[in-house]
């Protein structure tokens, strides 16, 4: 296990589409977004995080985004798109690329909450600038090329207890 030093600078990028989705589909029920900022931090100075959300027209997830917010993470919000034949899209690959590259500057360790192969290039792009790379995400669903050109891969599958909520909360 890796010893990370308290100086380090840490930045995290929360996909949250990507763990929602797979909390959902495994376990059939929803991400505790404390726990995960916190063994992202592990310790270190934090700089900041970021969630990547997506509302949609009901603005049901309202509370979701304030309750992110006290955590100290800043929500980038995305509407949800619909097309014509009932599609949707919400995709923030473009958005966390651009925000790690602009912010990897100030940082020593980028935290990527995500288990999308997208980000590949991203992670071989930050590690050439020395950046330190980690991935949090469920092993289950994630890419395992991603987990293999991490610095470290956290499986939150690995742990449930502390970073799934119980099924009332």
């Amino acid at each position: 296990m890796f010893i990370k030093p308290k100086e380090q600078r840490v930045e995290v990028l929360i996909d949250v589409q990507n763990l929602y989705h797979s909390a959902k589909n495994l376990y059939k029920t929803k991400v505790n977004f404390n726990e995960v900022l916190k063994k992202a931090i592990a310790g270190r100075k934090f700089i900041r995080a970021f969630a990547y959300v997506v509302r949609t027209k009901t603005g049901e997830e309202k509370a979701f985004f304030e309750a992110l917010t006290k955590l100290g993470i800043e929500t980038k919000v995305r509407d949800l798109q619909e097309f014509y034949g009932g599609a949707k899209k919400a995709d923030w690959d473009v958005g966390i690329v651009i925000d790690a590259i602009r912010t990897a500057p100030g940082v020593d360790v980028v935290v990527l909450c995500s288990g999308d192969g997208d980000f590949i290039p991203l992670v071989e792009y930050l590690k050439n600038q020395g950046k330190r790379v980690e991935i949090i995400a469920f092993k289950r669903t994630t890419s395992s090329k991603l987990m293999e050109v991490a610095d470290e891969f956290l499986d939150m599958g690995e742990n449930l207890r502390s970073f799934l909520l119980k099924k009332n909360d």
